[in-house]
């Protein structure tokens, strides 16, 4: 029996049994191989095959999506630092993948392509089990890129940086961000990261309102409005911080 998953926004998710189920496209052999690398990462879910209707068949990681928990889960320290941790190995993992010119992946590359990027590594689509980091999912939109890339994005969803992030006024973003960079294991300055966050919202911009064009939906001009408004407010906080 099948089960439709929440999210999926390009496409529908499907469980049954212990499987997952989505779509498959030209980039689906490099997503494949980008699973595989990652075999030793017990966060991540791993490649069954294709089925009847070609398909992809992925293990279902159990738990619940870090975006719905509660803010005391969502917001903790132990959160903080070991996404920050599943990212650095993950990349660590897919190092020799960056540079192979025979892949072809569905998101555009970035420069310097150092690792694989998950490009969407953010609370709904990471999962917990009581109060703990247990999996990652959605590598759909992998592809080459930096480091930063990724790790700017979960720090724009998770110090947060995100205008729509619930209950989190009374955060020390400045803390937080210098803690994800101390946990991820690399001496990135925070004025950085904090421009890569500003370059990945022009293009999540651009990319959301192609959408809104595409499907018709004025959620996605919402998104897409949100998006600038953040980018334009955290130029605004890297000029005081620097």
């Amino acid at each position: 029996m099948e089960e439709q998953l929440a999210g999926g926004n390009m496409a529908p998710v499907f469980r049954v049994g212990a499987t997952v189920r989505r779509e498959t496209g030209e980039w689906t052999p490099a997503v494949h191989r980008l699973l595989a690398a990652l075999t030793s990462i017990d966060e991540v879910p791993a490649v069954i095959g294709l089925d009847d209707f070609d398909r992809e068949v992925l293990t279902f990681l159990p738990g619940d999506m870090l975006a719905g928990a509660d803010a005391t889960v969502l917001w903790s320290e132990r959160i903080l630092v070991s996404s920050a941790r599943l990212l650095r190995r993950m990349h660590d993992a897919s190092v020799e993948l960056a540079g192979d010119p025979s892949l072809v992946w569905r998101s555009p590359a970035h420069r310097p392509r150092e690792v694989i990027c998950h490009n969407d590594f953010a609370p709904y689509n990471l999962i917990v089990r009581g109060g703990v980091l247990s999996g990652v999912i959605d590598f759909d939109f992998a592809s080459p890129g930096s480091r930063v890339w990724d790790l700017a994005y979960l720090a724009y969803r998770l110090v947060p940086f995100a205008e729509d992030a619930p209950h989190a006024e009374s955060l020390d973003r400045s803390q937080r961000l210098a803690a994800l960079i101390n946990a991820y294991g690399m001496s990135f300055a925070p004025d950085d990261v904090v421009s890569v966050i500003v370059q990945r919202l022009d293009e999540l911009e651009s990319f959301t309102l192609a959408r809104a064009s595409d499907t018709g939906h004025a959620d996605f001009l919402a998104h897409a409005a949100m998006y600038r408004r953040d980018a334009e407010r955290l130029k605004l906080w890297n000029a005081r911080n620097s």
